[in-house]
């Protein structure tokens, strides 16, 4: 017998919505450089997480196309995110964001 369970659109949607909550207040909250790159990763994966679940619901695979979008933008964020960590560890000795304003061209 083949009992498969659906989670209603509503569940996942309220979970995206905590985790979207979860990485605006790292955002908001935190001062160091790499918090800041992981609350904005749970941000996008809560996107994703969205965007799936509509994609999911109507039966389309638009939802999907986006996650992997998002997930491409995800990669460049970290390539981009971990040469800025790198720079800031070098030249102030810390991961501090108010240390970035010193950082010019």
């Amino acid at each position: 017998m083949n009992t498969a369970t659906v989670v209603p659109i509503e569940h996942v949607l309220v979970l995206a919505a905590v985790l979207f909550t979860l990485g605006l207040t790292g955002v908001l909250v935190r001062r160091n450089f790499l918090f800041l790159l992981i609350s904005l990763e749970i941000m996008m994966n809560a996107c994703g997480l969205a965007f799936v679940a509509g994609g999911a619901r109507w039966a389309q695979a638009d939802g999907q196309i986006m996650y992997m979008l998002i997930l491409t933008l995800a990669a460049a964020e970290v390539a981009v995110g971990l040469g800025l960590v790198l720079q800031l560890e070098r030249r102030f000795g810390n991961l501090d964001i108010d240390a970035a304003n010193e950082l010019n061209g």
